[in-house]
């Protein structure tokens, strides 16, 4: 079997719930200890830029998102671990890929396309109101970070889908006119990693405010849980598994006989709170150790810089070494 090498990247805005955890950070960390397969993890401190502007903020979200995922146990030794800004190469790469790209395929861009129509909808005479350089251009700069890398997989969301296609157009066209220089990735989407519901019902998302946050303290998470939208059935009532937040949200955390005894719970009429309950202690057991390296971890962001720091110096070899035949291959080595 041919190695494969994954790359992930981690937008640094705001701070990680439970369905972060479960449908991407998790996995990841599970897969970055697999010896086969080369690694690359990253924290995408440049996407943030185009939706926040306050710097502390930025600042903020960079460490608690480094901790989160050193927290979780990410095998930093066997994989590569950086910051996006710490690797200078990427910004070099995505300006020549920019003059490479059609303004025509960055029109097609799902977000783009979405944020103007809203601008059309609500009877704006510009449908670019709003939209920066930044949104337009983000798949061009998420291309320059799979292909610096030299990624063969990368996984992703549905909603992402388009941008890895991107950039695989975006690679061939570079490569049919300077040569096989990058790497033509494949996307990977794992359709058995689940998607857990949040407070509401809906999908666990920060745009809905539906989230449980993944480290905040244990009265926190307990009170978040208790507020999980149930229905009115009475304790004692049979309550249909598979049709209840609370059971979503718990079997994205069990062990496949705690499913079951909790299934015929609710058709033996488990009452709402205890079954919230039930939920609190079982996730709270399963978190408590790495919210404890977390606050740890918060509490010394010098360990946190120091493995980031090594990070980013592991990947700029190769950064490097592309960039030098990239910017030969397009006329910009300073070598005669």
């Amino acid at each position: 079997m041919t190695k494969q090498t994954y790359l992930t990247g981690i937008t640094t805005s705001g701070t990680p719930h439970l369905g972060n955890y479960v449908g991407a950070i998790r996995p990841a960390i599970i897969a970055s200890k697999v010896a086969d397969n080369e690694s690359y993890y990253f924290l995408a401190d440049y996407h943030a830029l185009i939706n926040s502007h306050d710097p502390a903020a930025v600042r903020q979200s960079r460490l608690e998102i480094a901790a989160t995922w050193m927290a979780l146990g990410l095998d930093t030794d066997r994989s590569t671990f950086y910051r996006q800004s710490d690797i200078p190469e990427i910004s070099e790469l995505t300006w020549i890929l920019t003059c490479m790209t059609a303004k025509g395929l960055m029109n097609r861009a799902h977000a783009y396309k979405g944020l103007m129509q809203e601008n059309i909808d609500s009877g704006s005479s510009d449908p670019d109101k709003g939209i920066s350089m930044g949104l337009f251009n983000y798949p061009i700069l998420m291309s320059a970070d799979i292909l610096m890398f030299k990624a063969t997989r990368v996984p992703v969301g549905k909603d992402q889908i388009q941008h890895v296609e991107m950039c695989r157009d975006i690679a061939q066209r570079f490569n049919h006119h300077y040569g096989e220089l990058l790497v033509v990735p494949d996307v990977e989407v794992d359709e058995n990693t689940p998607l857990i519901t949040g407070l509401d019902g809906r999908k666990m998302s920060k745009s809905y405010n539906n989230t449980i946050a993944l480290f905040g303290t244990s009265k926190q998470l307990r009170k978040q849980i208790m507020k999980i939208k149930t229905n009115s059935l009475e304790p004692g009532e049979p309550k249909d598994p598979d049709d209840s937040t609370v059971f979503d949200v718990y079997k994205a955390f069990a062990s496949q006989d705690e499913i079951a005894t909790m299934r015929e719970d609710y058709a033996k009429g488990i009452s709402w709170g205890d079954a919230k309950q039930r939920l609190y202690e079982l996730i709270d057991a399963q978190l408590a150790e790495a919210r404890e390296k977390y606050n740890r971890l918060l509490a010394h962001p010098d360990e946190v810089e120091d493995v980031l720091q090594a990070g980013a110096e592991k990947a700029r070899i190769q950064s490097k070494e592309l960039m030098l035949q990239v910017r030969d291959a397009v006329g910009l080595s300073s070598q005669a």
